[in-house]
């Protein structure tokens, strides 16, 4: 899952760029050592949608609010239908759900952290634990109010977290992906 929301490019911060380089490097590394495992790219941001490893280099960020909760339902749909035993989320954000759907309208606030948006992400967290699916957050923003909101969703979720600037980010997710296949192999 890769945040696409504005955030990703605000405050003179590129942060799109390095995400798409490490899920580019990801996708070569699964696609090449691992090529039984199967990968999917979705992309969040007032909505989720799945793009092909192909589209990467293009992703572009867009005048969008951060909605974790359609990320998270769709990579849960997705991995409900795999036979996979190892089935894992990586998520690449900066920051806090600041979006959700209601019927066909959305519930935005960008402001503070609402506890309307916040209490569906981590429920949501907590199904994807159920479902023995850990989410690893990779945090690529120094925020401390931020970082809470990741620490109470990777403890909801029962994952791993990573706080990670802009130049270290992809050493975290190649770690953790490694790991967990040799774990569970």
């Amino acid at each position: 899952m890769i945040d696409i929301s504005h955030s990703m490019i605000l405050y003179g911060e590129d942060r799109i760029t390095p995400a798409k380089k490490v899920a580019m490097a990801l996708a070569e590394l699964i696609t090449t050592r691992y090529p039984k495992d199967t990968l999917d790219i979705i992309v969040f941001g007032n909505d989720a949608w799945q793009i092909k490893i192909k589209d990467l280099p293009y992703l572009e960020v867009g005048p969008y609010h951060t909605n974790t909760i359609a990320g998270l339902e769709l990579a849960m749909d997705i991995l409900r239908r795999r036979k996979n035993q190892n089935k894992q989320i990586f998520m690449i954000t900066d920051g806090k759900p600041t979006c959700m759907k209601q019927g066909i309208r959305y519930y935005k606030n960008s402001f503070g952290l609402d506890r309307k948006i916040l209490s569906k992400t981590l429920n949501l967290a907590v199904q994807c634990r159920r479902l023995k699916i850990p989410v690893t957050t990779f945090m690529i923003a120094s925020d401390p109010y931020l970082q809470d909101f990741v620490r109470e969703f990777t403890k909801t979720n029962n994952g791993k977290a990573y706080y990670s600037n802009l130049e270290n980010l992809g050493s975290f997710i190649f770690e953790d992906y490694q790991r967990n296949r040799r774990k569970n192999v």
